[in-house]
């Protein structure tokens, strides 16, 4: 596979002296096939340019905090006139009191919010919630879930300890059995069910919740007086704009927020009924930039074009079209695929590629031609993606499904 650019290159060279690794986290491009650059320059709509000028049609949005489309022009203006006026200050603004009714209208399980800056900081706040509020101590947790970057939910042991896990216990998403044996274990000592608003582990099948799993998860926390918090930190405001389990029916006590929420500028939030709010205001939360006023009215210029356009469906409706493209292509050429998750947020896999080589090839020879996939995990659209982009990504994909049929 060929190499990166020269920029990128120096880049990477440079960065090896000053940062561990060169980078670190999710979004290391050794974790991605060879060949994908690390660095980039700029973004607009939902096309992005790396350090060495190469465009590319993006189909993961900045890991999925772009949401309306790289620099909109209406959330830029909107964080730059608070800007003018000032973003860290003594305390917040009006626009922390503005956001919190704009969630709390738009969610039906909120009577209050709280904010912060990054999704781990949204569920640990949840987890320490749940326990504050009931007194107990257990969470349970879908084995293989990814709900932050900290001892007590990283998906990488480096520097947990036993002790750090010693109130979780795991059940299997979507198998309901499972939760209630975990609930079982935990006896009267659960605070909380904690799970994503769909099934989301790095390199496997996607799964939308089953409705019984749903429902089973909000009568067992009833049940043991726990709290049932809903991680929609990855999902939050591309399924629905009411919370990505409002169309079962099924709602959480506690939400957590981030990503997507402010289409790119940094912001988290908590969302809570009333039941919890007493610990809310007990707890000790708090961060020197989470209460930044401008990433605040980029939220609220967010949700203003979200609802304008119905960005939800809008994306959903793209998303088809990406996948019912795929299928028929990969039909044509006798590859065999699974797609897996809400359209708008699609996952490919190859059949029999259990080291992920078949995929890196395919994404990679995407890349080459303009298209900017991931092997492995799920993808992301937004409301800058047209029809005539997802018809331009399926003319590059045509052409990297007929380069792994030859292959085989």
């Amino acid at each position: 596979m060929a190499s990166t650019g020269a920029s990128d290159q120096s880049l990477r060279e440079r960065a090896s002296r000053v940062i561990p690794g060169g980078m670190y986290g999710h979004m290391r491009a050794a974790g991605l096939p060879a060949g994908y650059p690390q660095f980039f320059t700029r973004g607009e709509g939902c096309t992005i340019w790396d350090a060495d000028g190469r465009k590319y049609l993006d189909f993961m949005c900045s890991w999925g905090p772009i949401i309306l489309g790289h620099h909109h022009a209406a959330v830029d203006e909107a964080a730059r006139r608070q800007l003018e006026k000032g973003d860290c200050l003594n305390g917040p603004t009006d626009k922390l009191v503005e956001l919190a009714e704009r969630l709390v209208g738009l969610m039906p399980h909120a009577d209050w919010a709280m904010f912060s800056k990054n999704g781990t900081d949204a569920t640990t706040t949840c987890v320490t919630l749940a326990r504050g509020a009931t007194g107990k101590r257990k969470i349970l947790l879908a084995s293989g879930a990814y709900h932050g970057a900290v001892p007590w939910c990283s998906p990488y042991p480096f520097g947990v300890t036993a002790e750090d896990r010693a109130h979780a216990i795991y059940f299997k998403y979507n198998d309901v059995a499972s939760l209630e044996a975990a609930a079982a274990q935990a006896g009267n000592d659960l605070a909380g069910i904690l799970v994503s608003a769909f099934r989301h582990d790095y390199g496997l099948d996607q799964e939308l919740p089953d409705p019984a799993f749903a429902a089973r998860a909000r009568a067992l926390a009833t049940e043991k007086d726990a709290a049932l918090i809903l991680d929609d930190v990855r999902a939050g405001f591309r399924l629905s704009l009411h919370g990505s389990w409002n169309d079962l029916g099924v709602q959480p006590d506690l939400s957590a927020w981030s990503k997507a929420i402010a289409n790119g500028y940094a912001l988290a939030a908590v969302t809570g009924n009333d039941r919890f709010r007493k610990a809310a205001l007990q707890l000790y939360a708090t961060g020197s930039f989470w209460c930044g006023a401008a990433s605040m009215a980029a939220a609220l210029a967010t949700i203003d074009v979200l609802q304008a356009e119905d960005g939800p469906a809008r994306m959903r409706a793209v998303g088809q079209r990406f996948r019912d493209g795929v299928a028929a292509q990969a039909a044509k050429y006798g590859v065999g695929v699974r797609q897996s998750g809400p359209p708008q947020m699609p996952t490919i896999l190859f059949e029999g590629d259990t080291d992920h080589a078949t995929g890196s090839r395919f994404a990679f020879e995407a890349l080459k031609r303009g298209v900017y996939l991931h092997p492995k995990h799920n993808m992301f659209l937004s409301s800058a993606h047209r029809e005539a982009d997802i018809d331009f990504a399926l003319s590059v994909t045509d052409e990297a499904f007929a380069v792994i049929a030859g292959l085989r």
